[in-house]
């Protein structure tokens, strides 16, 4: 009986707030991904620029990176619930302003870059205080890694419906209809957020400045090899490898000669591979090798890319596109997995904060970097390059990242950190 707990795929959905939690993203992060579906293809259909297109994900992500470390410590230091009551209300209030903009037709894009900027800013505060947040609501603690992959299948499934609901409502209604459903739909969340029954929040005993609780986080890294190399193998990620999805409404409208349900309809087949990859690391066996995991998907992430750069035909790129998002997902989900499970509970909101801010640092670089490469070298060919880096990438992180060669230095790094406190 209890190995068939173990093996249950849902089993954190035995938790009531969890399953509320689920409930509330789930249909929140459909709205996310149809605005941001809409978002991509507006701009490129005013501008025709793979450039403003890296630009327009800038907007959005780096403010994230610049506030990352603050939303970390906030994090650490207040009721995450209320955190994200006030986050998503801001990113309420945000797609309700985008969807008039849109409406009155009396926008121009630097007006639409703003608003991306400001949910950026809203990010910054909501992704350390979200992803924590999942291992207070799970109170078998077993059940942690399993809680992290049903909630990546959840936002894949997302990014499944997500788009292709954009692509139909886009062409049917217009932009401001996708903008202000997003807007509906953070209601669920923030109604979710009102109904679970969370013990008394304790405050920390002693709340030192900021600049101590950052330099202690640092420390932290330093002293923690593993963590801080899953830290850098997501920056390289971030950088080179994820802001394909940049190239899309390229693909999907000058190489497909396609329109925005082509664009649709490849973001979802990419939600599609997701789903399986979540699916997939949520019935992983305890103690499955995740580092390997992390690799291997890297790797695969590679191919799916190179194969998808040699596709001149819509239909054949659709398998690529579902690989292309099975593998993009998988070593996400296991770094984010390996350091939820590894970081020291007072250090999680802080260490989470540093990904967000390795992954929102780098992936605005890195769209803007292949929008530009892009205008000079088409979109093929970028995203054939982009592939031949994902398997550089998986060789060189497979020779740090092995458990034998890091145990002793975690173990150290753990003890120094006791001391500390």
């Amino acid at each position: 009986m209890k190995q068939a707990e173990k093996r249950d795929a849902f089993r954190a959905f035995r938790d009531t707030n969890y399953a509320l939690f689920f409930c509330g993203q789930s249909i929140s992060q459909i709205g996310t991904w149809m605005q941001h579906t809409a978002v991509s293809w507006v701009i490129y259909s005013i501008t025709h620029s793979a450039y403003m297109l890296g630009l327009a994900v800038f907007a959005q992500q780096f403010p994230s990176f610049l506030f990352s470390l603050l939303g970390g410590i906030v994090s650490d230091r207040y009721q995450r619930r209320k955190i994200l009551l006030i986050t998503q209300t801001a990113s309420l209030v945000q797609s309700i302003f985008l969807a008039i903009l849109i409406f009155t037709n009396q926008y121009v894009i630097w007006e639409i870059l703003s608003l991306s900027v400001v949910l950026g800013i809203v990010n910054a505060f909501d992704n350390p205080a979200r992803q924590p947040m999942v291992h207070e609501l799970v109170s078998n603690k077993e059940n942690i890694s399993n809680a992290v992959a049903l909630n990546s299948a959840m936002v894949n499934i997302a990014r499944l419906i997500g788009p292709t609901l954009s692509g139909i409502v886009l062409q049917s209604f217009g932009a401001h209809i996708c903008f202000a459903l997003n807007a509906l739909s953070f209601l669920a969340v923030i109604t979710s957020l009102l109904l679970m029954k969370l013990p008394a929040f304790i405050p920390p005993a002693n709340k030192k400045k900021v600049v101590t609780e950052l330099s202690e986080g640092f420390l932290y890294l330093r002293q923690t090899p593993r963590i801080m190399i899953i830290i850098l193998c997501i920056m390289a990620m971030a950088l080179l490898l994820l802001p394909y999805d940049t190239l899309m409404p390229i693909f999907a409208k000058e190489i497909f000669i396609g329109n925005v349900r082509t664009y649709g309809y490849l973001a979802s087949a990419g939600g599609l591979g997701a789903i399986a990859a979540s699916f997939f690391l949520a019935a992983l066996k305890k103690g499955t090798d995740l580092t390997n995991i992390l690799l291997i998907g890297i790797g695969i992430l590679g191919v799916g890319m190179i194969g998808f750069s040699r596709c001149t035909s819509f239909y054949w790129s659709l398998p690529f596109a579902v690989i292309i998002g099975f593998s993009s997902l998988t070593p996400m989900t296991a770094s984010i997995t390996i350091v939820q499970m590894e970081a020291a509970t007072h250090m999680r909101g802080r260490v989470m904060s540093f990904i967000a801010m390795a992954y929102f640092g780098m992936l605005p670089l890195g769209s803007l970097l292949v929008g530009t490469v892009s205008q000079k070298i088409t979109a093929p060919f970028t995203m054939l390059i982009m592939g031949g880096i994902s398997i550089i990438t998986m060789l060189i992180f497979s020779r740090y990242l092995k458990q034998e060669r890091l145990n002793k230095s975690v173990a150290a790094g753990s003890a120094i950190v006791e001391k500390i406190l």
